[in-house]
């Protein structure tokens, strides 16, 4: 599980410039594989998601995409958010009304699982077949057709349980 861990949640003095830069690239290069825009007001949303791995409201990314110039518009920010859920670069942690950047290239059918510290905050994002096949097969028995394969869960993580 330690190993896990690790992969899961960035060590806390990992090289987050770089960590950031790869994410800008990889949501670059899926843009334009898809032929879509990575409009600056889109960057800028990725980027103030990118700056820590803690899920943002939209008004705190209202706040940090306005500290360069002008804020933004709500509904330009909600459309920025949307465009970057729809193509995988962000996620919704429905629990905290709250969003985080996707630094992970998932799958088709991916099942995503966060993993919420309750002490630092960060979110880790792990997917996992066997819960996703778990729960889906639950799902199916039920007759109930799931609209995001998503399951939050709250606890600390292995840096702030080793502090």
């Amino acid at each position: 599980m330690r190993g896990m861990s690790q992969a899961v949640f960035p060590a806390p003095d990992h090289d987050h410039d770089r960590c950031t830069a790869d994410a800008l690239r990889h949501a670059e290069a899926l843009c334009e594989a898809r032929a879509q825009r990575l409009t600056p007001i889109r960057r800028q949303v990725l980027e103030a998601l990118l700056a820590s791995h803690k899920p943002l409201g939209a008004y705190e990314i209202i706040e940090r995409t306005g500290e360069a110039g002008a804020r933004p518009a709500p509904i330009t920010v909600y459309r920025a958010l949307d465009f970057l859920m729809e193509n995988g670069l962000v996620h919704r942690i429905e629990s905290r009304n709250a969003f985080i950047a996707c630094i992970h290239n998932h799958g088709s059918g991916d099942f995503v699982v966060f993993l919420i510290c309750e002490r630092c905050g960060a979110v880790g994002e792990a997917s996992s077949k066997a819960v996703g096949e778990t729960l889906k097969s639950a799902a199916k028995a039920a007759g109930f057709s799931p609209k995001a394969p998503v399951v939050e869960i709250s606890g600390i993580c292995a840096h702030c349980r080793g502090s």
